[in-house]
């Protein structure tokens, strides 16, 4: 993606600019000065663009600019003071608050991008990059030119486009949806993440349609409390918002699905509601008829009255959801349900429950899994696939929601036979109590009288190496916590790890399969 700005940014006139961000103008240019592109990072910021500084939690972002090769400068009352000290010379646009205009401007820059784009954005607890898969998987099939954009990264048209978070920045966000646009996509869908909504991430975007898949403990170290945590998801939905979406559709299987749709009432159109616990009045309804020996589950989709048979390459019931939602959001943005839903029998998602196999007689499962309901969810799942015993590892993230750990390591230990505790991605905590916290919830669901064995171990390859050699015929494994990640990050660093590589090689050390090449260890900032 480097020097994409020249292909298609249009050329702003800085005071368009700062009139839309209702800025200041320091140290004004006497001639016209035209800005071709935007970002927030002071090494990539192209000659004749705009940096926009922002406050960060150590050093405020205007501090970096003296460096850059930003023809202006987009920052705060703070950071104008930094750089009068700095004796700045560069035109400057000073605002209250850069993050609540940062989309509207980037926008404004990329040409609104997303007006010439079908978006349809995804938000909730859990499925949201599967939703967004199955959306890209049927979409294409049905003829659309897709772009994603999510946990796994950003696809145009199939080709991946490197980003490192769920929802962009405003401006890089903004320069994706221009580059689809030169790229001929029609289609896009992408994750909506409640820090996204909350940060100004998505200000600035049209969304067609959104979908909400359902609400769980997760990031109460962001969101204070569960009602806050809801009401940064509702902003894609309520009318009114700022970034709500012209057609909501609302998956009403848990309670706060149910006051996701109350609060999206009153819109233009009327809210789509899809449900899969047999309820009567919802639109569209999904029903689970078989499972076969892969976990593949066939299905029944109902919308709006017409019924449609499918076979769902993934297992659990929260997938038979996903799919329901993703049919219902295809179908509101006008697509036919029947072709979408046959392109989402091709799906399959990275790290997603998925299956290693390399002959062994037992399942083996890689999954994304970190939040108390999403590992209730997928041990389910795989007790409905297995006669024998379920085993797990898992782990809890470092300087992230504390108040979830010992929920995680009970959820664990309600439904597995094995429990082995280790390190997910510590940062900068000690990664012995984050374990002591999982664990503690682990044993106190085990006093209940379950008969569960609970390890610890401080290296997550040996845990997964331990859970391997426990496994035998007719048992189900499964590794959660990382999915589809390529790296753990120990204090402020990234080792190489790979789930799926770590499970192959445990596979290998049992007689089942080859071990795969293992990646060298790098370090990179994380």
């Amino acid at each position: 993606m480097n020097n994409i700005n020249e292909n298609f940014a249009a050329a702003v006139a800085l005071t368009t600019v700062a009139e839309i961000a209702a800025a200041r103008i320091e140290n004004a240019p006497t001639e016209e000065l035209k800005v071709i592109g935007i970002s927030l990072d002071s090494n990539a910021v192209e000659a004749g663009s705009i940096f926009a500084a922002l406050p960060g939690t150590r050093v405020h972002g205007a501090t970096y600019a003296e460096g850059s090769k930003a023809a202006a400068i987009l920052t705060d009352a703070a950071g104008w003071d930094i750089l009068v000290e700095a004796h700045e010379t560069r035109p400057v646009l000073v605002v209250e608050d850069v993050r609540a205009i940062l989309g509207l401007v980037s926008a404004e820059i990329y040409g609104h991008p997303s007006e010439k784009l079908t978006i349809i954005g995804v938000t909730g607890t859990s499925g949201k990059t599967t939703t967004t898969y199955m959306l890209e998987s049927g979409l294409t099939a049905a003829g659309c030119a897709v772009g994603l954009i999510g946990t796994t990264g950003t696809r145009i048209k199939g080709e991946d486009v490197p980003t490192s978070l769920t929802t962009p920045e405003a401006p890089k966000l903004q320069e994706l949806f221009a580059l689809m646009v030169e790229r001929g996509v029609t289609h896009v869908v992408m994750e909506v993440s409640s820090h996204a909504l909350v940060l100004g991430r998505v200000t600035g975007t049209h969304f067609a349609v959104a979908g909400f898949t359902n609400l769980s403990q997760d990031h109460l170290d962001f969101h204070p409390t569960m009602e806050e945590y809801f009401d940064a998801k509702a902003m894609l939905f309520e009318p009114g918002s700022p970034v709500a979406t012209e057609q909501a559709v609302i998956c009403v299987d848990d309670e706060w699905g149910q006051k996701m749709a109350q609060r999206a009432a009153g819109g233009e159109h009327a809210v789509i509601t899809v449900g899969t616990n047999g309820q009567d009045d919802v639109d569209c309804a999904a029903t689970l008829n078989s499972t076969t020996d892969t976990g593949a589950q066939d299905i029944t989709v109902k919308l709006h009255g017409t019924a449609i048979d499918t076979r769902l390459p993934l297992p659990g019931a929260f997938n038979v959801a996903n799919a329901a939602l993703a049919t219902a959001l295809a179908a509101a943005a006008g697509i036919d349900a029947e072709t979408f839903l046959k392109g989402v029998s091709g799906a399959a998602v990275p790290g997603r429950m998925e299956r290693i196999d390399a002959g062994q007689e037992f399942v083996a499962v890689v999954d994304y899994a970190h939040k108390p309901a999403a590992i209730a969810a997928a041990l389910d799942s795989l007790r409905e696939q297995v006669d024998g015993r379920v085993g797990i590892v898992v782990g809890a993230g470092g300087d992230r929601d504390q108040s979830k750990r010992a929920i995680m390591g009970a959820e664990s230990a309600r439904r597995a036979d094995l429990v082995i505790i280790t390190d997910d991605n510590p940062r900068t905590e000690d990664p012995a109590t984050i374990r002591a916290a999982v664990r503690e919830g682990a044993e106190q669901a085990a006093a209940s009288g379950r008969n569960v064995e609970i390890r610890e171990s401080d290296s997550r390859g040996d845990a997964i190496r331990q859970l391997v050699a426990w496994a035998q015929p007719g048992d189900a494994v499964i590794v959660v916590g990382k999915g589809h990640e390529v790296g753990q990050i120990i204090g402020d660093t990234t080792h190489h790890f790979d789930d799926r590589e770590e499970v192959r090689a445990a596979l290998a050390d049992n007689g089942f399969g080859t071990a795969p090449a293992r990646t060298e260890n790098k370090e990179d900032r994380a």
